[in-house]
């Protein structure tokens, strides 16, 4: 029986698309655990010692996140970034700008409120890498954005913020309800070692903290911090890590 010429064509590509999806699926599980956000560092060499120290301590995963820097200054911090997770093989994702992400060749971005949409996001990353999304205390954002094609969700204030003193705050419920929608689950706000277990537990796959990893001035101090939160996470709940 002859071939259906068009069905010879299709055939590959649906095996690519299914590739595709794997990869991006396996990327975004690799968000477990420490998920360390960069504070807003003009010392560029002083911001790969502390990340990584960070990467050192246990940290899964590293967004970098720079609000005020000028874009030509951001780009030469998010490339130097993307250099040292290529040689450390971690996750690394851009915070609020796609197409930064795209340009360093990023694992991916995070998305809030007031950023670009997940389509436009897509269509500047491509189908591979992965889009998180801030959904604060709203469930319902939440399940819109995995429908839209987000990979993760995250949630939070969880706990008094030095970053974001007036965000809102989130319940922990959140996070277990949040299971449902079958993506990696982040909790963001205010977290330490001492409170870090108690998202974990509550369903959280990763918390992303910024402070109490990058607080400290020493690396070697950083470090240690990495170390004590990724050891609070992981005492009873290994099952998750």
């Amino acid at each position: 029986m002859q071939r259906n010429p068009l069905q010879s064509r299709h055939a590959p590509m649906s095996a690519a698309v299914t590739d595709t999806m794997l990869c991006r699926r396996s990327r975004a599980q690799r968000l477990r655990g420490l998920y360390a956000l960069t504070p807003g560092l003009d010392d560029t060499t002083l911001l790969l010692a502390k990340v990584a120290a960070a990467l050192e301590g246990g940290a899964t995963a590293v967004q970098y996140r720079n609000k005020d820097a000028a874009a030509s200054f951001r780009q030469a911090q998010a490339l130097a970034l993307a250099r040292l997770h290529a040689a450390r093989g971690a996750l690394y994702l851009v915070n609020d700008d796609p197409a930064l992400a795209a340009s360093v060749g990023a694992d991916g971005v995070h998305l809030g409120e007031d950023d670009a949409s997940i389509m436009s996001a897509r269509e500047l990353l491509g189908p591979d890498r992965i889009i998180g999304v801030s959904c604060y205390n709203d469930f319902e954002r939440a399940r819109a954005a995995v429908e839209a094609g987000a990979d993760y969700v995250a949630f939070g204030s969880f706990f008094p913020s030095a970053t974001k003193p007036a965000a809102c705050r989130a319940d922990l419920g959140l996070l277990q309800q949040a299971r449902s929608l079958g993506v990696p689950v982040v909790a963001i706000g205010g977290i330490d070692a001492d409170n870090a277990r108690t998202l974990i537990d509550a369903g959280a796959d990763a918390v992303a903290v910024i402070n109490s990893v990058f607080m400290p001035d020493d690396s070697a101090d950083v470090k240690a911090a990495a170390e004590a939160i990724v050891a609070a996470m992981t005492t009873r709940s290994l099952g998750r890590i």
